[in-house]
């Protein structure tokens, strides 16, 4: 007689469980994730996993996708127990829509399975990664009493980065130049909120004018780029000796906010080297006249935090592209304070 199946003791295949749908999902907005994550605990979190061994030269580059209403940017990345992907699209027309000209998703899963854990606001988790990156270099970059701060930018890195650099350095007075002069105000009074002293420097034309610019150039600890320019934003001789300017502002070989000569007297250090040299206008420009080397480049972030990067006599600079291990790690952090959270 033939067998009948149902008779059989054996244990079969453990039946297949989907992980959690879309929709149950925990989506963590913008207003948790600054809850979550505050700026000072990104930047240690940044800081406390490249010292644990993380080697932001294994993280894969952006890939870009151009679509006909703009481009779709996937930056994915792994790391210990974590894996993510950050979706960012970039719609020049939106402006004139009233919407967003950049909006994002990021994905975790969890690194063994890849299953689903959770959805991050993308844009704010750009918000909050970057002028943590930047805060992180200046905290081993930048002279430890810099107080007079200059952001270019009025947009949302540029609040970010008063805020994160006021974390890590004694910041006292903020210089704000601006293309919109309503805008610069408004960071300016954002700033005196934060008990800084603030001025607005509206830009008129290419550039802030000329005596205000070289002034405050020449004046400043701290530079911070954070636009959207093509090309330098001003001449490279009149930050000081000293001085640290990072620039965040593009990841395109064909745009920069920092010119050849300010490069090659600074001391500079990357995120990545992988990443700088395929995305940094900023690096890469000067590289392509002849202006300096890859040799010219002082060290990665990781390099720089574990002591062996020697600042030069000249000003010190730091580029960053924005990598997605920054989001990975950040965008972890505040899944497992969001768990603990809920109980």
């Amino acid at each position: 007689m033939q067998d009948d199946p149902s008779m059989d003791a054996r244990p079969g295949p453990a039946p297949w469980s989907p992980g959690p749908s879309a929709a149950a999902l925990p989506y963590l907005d913008a207003g948790t994730l600054r809850r979550l994550v505050p700026v000072a605990r990104a930047v240690g979190i940044l800081e406390d996993a490249l010292r644990a061994g993380l080697d932001p030269e294994d993280t894969p580059l952006r890939t870009a996708a151009d679509l006909p209403g703009g481009q779709l940017l996937l930056m994915p990345a792994a790391a210990g127990r974590y894996a993510g992907v950050k979706a960012v699209t970039v719609a020049p027309g939106n402006a004139e829509r009233g919407l967003p000209r950049i909006q994002g998703t990021y994905l975790l899963f969890e690194g063994g399975t890849l299953t689903p854990l959770a959805a991050l606001d993308g844009v704010a988790l750009t918000s909050l990664r970057t002028p943590a990156v930047s805060a992180l270099a200046v905290r081993h970059l930048a002279e430890p009493d810099a107080r007079d701060l200059l952001v270019f930018g009025t947009g949302p890195q540029a609040y970010g980065h008063v805020e994160a650099f006021a974390a890590v350095r004694p910041v006292q007075t903020v210089t704000v130049a601006g293309r919109d002069a309503a805008r610069a105000e408004a960071l300016a009074a954002h700033c005196r909120d934060l008990g800084l002293r603030a001025r607005a420097l509206p830009v008129t034309g290419s550039a802030p004018e000329p005596g205000a610019l070289r002034e405050a150039l020449c004046r400043a600890d701290l530079v911070a780029c954070c636009t959207t320019a093509r090309l330098p934003l001003f001449p490279g001789a009149l930050p000081r000796d000293g001085a640290t300017v990072v620039a965040v502002g593009s990841h395109e070989p064909d745009a920069r906010e920092l010119d050849d000569e300010l490069v090659a007297r600074a001391t500079v250090v990357v995120e990545a080297r992988s990443s700088a040299l395929a995305e940094a206008g900023d690096v890469m420009a000067p590289i392509r006249h002849g202006t300096i080397t890859t040799g010219h480049l002082a060290g990665n972030l990781a390099e720089l935090i574990a002591g062996r990067v020697a600042p030069g006599p000249g000003p010190r600079v730091f580029k960053s592209t924005g990598m997605a291990w920054e989001d990975l790690v950040v965008a972890a952090a505040a899944y497992e304070a969001w768990d603990v959270a809920k109980g």
